[in-house]
């Protein structure tokens, strides 16, 4: 039966979909200069997609929206009230376990278009809230 793998759910999709387009906002992120210090973390209150130190030494939670298509409005758009409260949490758990005295924390959202997966479509917003 061709159609039945494990790689024909939607769930499975939708990593594929969400990894790949956190590999090209890390990408994006290195060629600015970050550093890249976290990929995927995760605590008991969800996960933060990445975590960077920019060229001016402030920390950055990087939340990474990915879209194969328009139909649900624009990546960044999808960043709800909701999840900005959820990543503030995320982001106090990570600053607790990684103490370092950080003087400027920023949270950016970098939206990722695939819908031309050979040609993405990445905008960074910086400092969102």
């Amino acid at each position: 039966m061709t159609g039945t793998g494990p790689h024909d759910r939607p769930a499975d999709r939708r990593r594929e979909t969400g990894a790949a387009g956190e590999a090209h906002a890390a990408a994006l992120l290195e060629a600015r200069g970050h550093h890249v210090v976290a990929r995927n973390w995760r605590c008991r209150f969800g996960e933060l997609d990445l975590v960077a130190v920019d060229t001016q030494g402030r920390l950055r939670f990087v939340e990474v929206r990915t879209r194969t298509g328009d139909g649900f409005g624009t990546p960044a758009e999808s960043v709800t009230a909701d999840k900005r409260r959820r990543l503030r949490r995320l982001a106090a758990q990570w600053l607790s376990e990684h103490p370092s005295g950080w003087r400027q924390v920023c949270f950016d959202v970098v939206g990722v278009d695939l819908a031309d997966p050979g040609r993405p479509l990445l905008e960074l917003f910086e400092e969102v809230f």
